[in-house]
């Protein structure tokens, strides 16, 4: 008779490195786009070790930025925080019949 292992990471989240979930698209996405950006740059004509320093700088901010919103959002946060800013503050009713036909028994 055969014996199977159990595959104990079913139900985790990707990670990478420390990264998780979403974070690991959004850093290989910003890589991409550095590699293109540092591609038009040299097409341009710009000096190979300028346009070097320049990627290999804002790649630095991607990979500490990615970084950080992954330690500080989580798995989810970062979602929970771009719907949260479509919630509004509050509902201004300037109509007190409004409130009363929310519940009429409760008003007589």
């Amino acid at each position: 008779m055969k014996r199977y292992t159990v595959n104990k990471g079913v139900n985790r989240p990707i990670s990478f490195k420390g990264l998780q979930a979403q974070y690991i698209l959004y850093l290989g996405i910003g890589l991409v786009v550095l590699l293109l950006v540092f591609a038009m740059g040299y097409v341009l004509g710009l000096s190979f070790w300028t346009n070097g320093v320049a990627c290999g700088f804002m790649g630095y901010l991607l990979v500490e930025g990615t970084f950080k919103m992954n330690r500080k959002y989580g798995r989810h946060g970062l979602k929970k925080r771009l719907v949260h800013r479509k919630v509004p503050l509050g509902i201004k009713v300037r109509d007190r019949d409004f409130v009363r036909t929310l519940n009429p028994t409760a008003h007589g």
